[in-house]
Parts: structure tokens; C-alpha cells; sequence
């Protein structure tokens, strides 16, 4: 008889989170598992501890994370370096207590250095300095890389743990966050072009320069990479990573600058005034374009292009405010 896997899917009401649990339904035979923030706090150790010890899951994806944009991250330093370390720490330690193989790690494209070689590839990791908008956050999310890695190495023998990463570009997509203040600049573009045309808005203003170049994935892409990533045999992720290189970056493959991304919702979202551009507001890194020679090495890439996602997003979103 066939053992159907049970897989805790943490940070499932989160766009990752439930993009993954959608495509897991879709693609495979698993009893999903899933907790909400008032069920289960993930910075409290003991509660996560008896969590593991009572579910036993086969497989963790860790989706759960503090996020937000240039402003959250400015604003919430303390908040998104401690939610961030103890969350993953948590998860990572009490998966591999209970006894869990198989586990995913999300973390993001901050991680690599605000002047890295364009497009980035996994060693660029740890060799220059980040961005300052988000050095908090990215030190979080590289030692949830370094977690993984680390029990990896002392425990795969004896214990078979398995325990991989992915690095996303920039992501979009349904469920994202639309908070006028603290969300990334998909969602916060959408929001303020639609409301600039049910207002008549003569202009919509932009923070920073529109020059920087940013990479955009799906969602609903990323779930994919991801399930695709945890069900690789280990010989292969083995013989295309190192004990301490074993993240893999997940993106679009191309990149855009944030005037020609203004101009796209803008038309999408039918909005015909002016675009300006707040040049007192900070722009972030100049450009993040991931490298993905990796995953495609492994036998996947993208498939929803930035004009198409555009509009399921918008419609995703006019549907929600209603």
C-alpha cells in the first residue's frame, strides 16, 4: 500500500504559501498540513516543538516569513532580522528533531550583494556588502541558507536529512500584499493606478528615479519551482551543488526597469494620466537579475511572461475589493 506523504506547508495563508499548497493539490497525492498564526506562533519554540512532535510531516515547505517592501524594511528592522531567525530556526530544528527528510527553504534574492555581477549567480552569496533597505532581512534569510547547509552536513548520514533552498526573484501575483505603505512595488503600483483612475488623478508619483532593473516571477511559477526543486533525486541536486553552496535561484530570466513597470500596469490597469518620479525617495539596489543557469540545468523554467501575470494579478485584485 501506497504511504501518502503528509507536508507541512508553513506560511500557507501568505502568496508563496498558498501558490504552493494550489499546485500540490494539483500535482500530487498529500495530506496537507497547515497552521494558522493564532494555532501555531513560529518564533515560540516550545509551541513548534510540540507541533513537530504531535504531526510528524514527511516534508516542510518553510514559507512563512516577515515581508515587505523598502519602507517596512526601514521602518521594522528589529521586527524582520528576530521574526525572521527565530521562525526558520524554529521550523528547521524541530523538523529535524521529529525526524523530517525533506525540507524546503524559501529564501529571497536580497540575500546577494547590492553590487554583484549582473545576472547573479549562487556564488555571488557572502562576497560584498548588501543593501542597506533590507540588510536585516537578507541576514536572515542567508542563515536560513546556512541552517539547512549546516544540517545537512552533520546530519545526511546519519539521519538522512535533506534540506534544500531557493532563492526567488522579486514575486507578484494573487494574494499578494497590498498595504499603501508597506508593500513591494508590484502590488503598491496596482493599487495606485487604479485608485489615481477612479479619482481622476492628473498624475501618480513613484518613488526613486524609475532607472533601477528589477526581475519578476510568478507566484504561482515559484510553487511550481519549488515542488519541482523538493521531488529531485538527491544525486542530482548533489552533483549540481556544494555542501556549502547549495541554494538555487528561482527567476523570470529577464528584467525591467521600474518606469517601463509603471508604464505596464498603468495600460493594464487603464489609468491615463502622468507618471512622475519622487527622486527624494531612496531606489534600492540598481539591479537584481538572478542567474537561473542552475535550475535550468535541473530541468526547469518560468512560463508565465510579466504582461500576462500583470493582468491576472489586476483582476485578482479588482475581484478582492469588491
Amino acid at each position: 500500500m501506497c504511504h501518502t506523504p503528509m507536508i507541512y506547508v508553513a506560511g500557507h495563508r501568505g502568496m508563496v504559501g498558498s501558490a504552493i499548497i494550489k499546485a500540490l493539490h494539483a500535482t500530487e497525492n498529500a495530506n496537507i498540513v497547515v497552521r494558522t498564526h493564532d494555532e501555531l506562533d513560529l518564533t515560540n519554540q516550545r509551541a513548534v516543538r510540540d507541533f513537530f512532535g504531535a504531526t510528524r510531516p514527511d516534508q516542510v515547505y518553510l514559507a512563512a516569513a516577515r515581508v515587505g517592501g523598502i519602507q517596512a524594511n526601514s521602518l521594522f528592522p528589529a521586527e524582520f532580522i528576530y521574526q525572521n531567525l527565530m521562525m526558520e530556526a524554529n521550523v528547521i530544528h524541530e523538523a529535524w528533531r521529529s525526524g523530517v527528510k525533506k525540507l524546503l527553504f524559501l529564501g529571497s534574492s536580497c540575500i546577494y550583494p547590492r553590487l554583484a555581477d549582473q545576472p547573479i549567480a549562487e556564488d555571488a552569496l557572502l562576497t560584498g556588502s548588501l543593501e542597506p533597505t533590507n540588510e536585516p532581512y537578507a541576514i536572515a534569510k542567508i542563515a536560513g541558507i546556512k541552517l539547512c547547509e549546516s544540517y545537512n552536513r552533520q546530519y545526511s548520514s546519519s539521519h538522512g536529512t535533506d534540506y534544500r533552498s531557493v532563492m526567488p526573484t522579486n514575486l507578484y501575483g494573487p494574494g499578494d500584499n497590498y498595504h499603501p505603505e508597506h508593500s513591494h512595488v508590484i502590488p503598491a503600483l496596482i493599487r495606485r493606478f487604479h485608485e489615481a483612475k477612479l479619482n481622476n488623478s492628473p498624475s501618480v508619483a513613484i518613488w526613486g528615479t524609475g532607472t533601477p532593473r528589477r526581475e519578476f516571477l510568478h507566484v504561482d511559477d515559484l510553487a511550481a519551482a519549488c515542488i519541482h526543486v523538493m521531488n529531485l533525486p538527491q544525486e542530482v541536486i548533489s552533483r549540481h551543488t556544494t555542501p556549502m553552496q547549495s541554494h538555487i535561484n528561482v527567476g523570470y530570466g529577464s528584467d525591467i526597469s521600474i518606469a517601463e513597470l509603471a508604464t505596464t500596469i498603468a495600460g493594464i490597469v487603464g489609468y491615463c494620466g502622468n507618471i512622475t518620479y519622487d527622486t527624494t525617495k531612496p531606489d534600492g539596489t540598481p539591479q537584481k537579475l538572478l542567474n537561473t543557469r542552475l535550475l535550468q540545468a535541473l530541468g526547469w523554467q518560468a512560463t508565465i511572461n510579466l504582461e500576462q501575470g500583470l493582468r491576472q494579478t489586476y483582476e485578482w485584485y479588482q475581484q478582492e475589493r469588491m
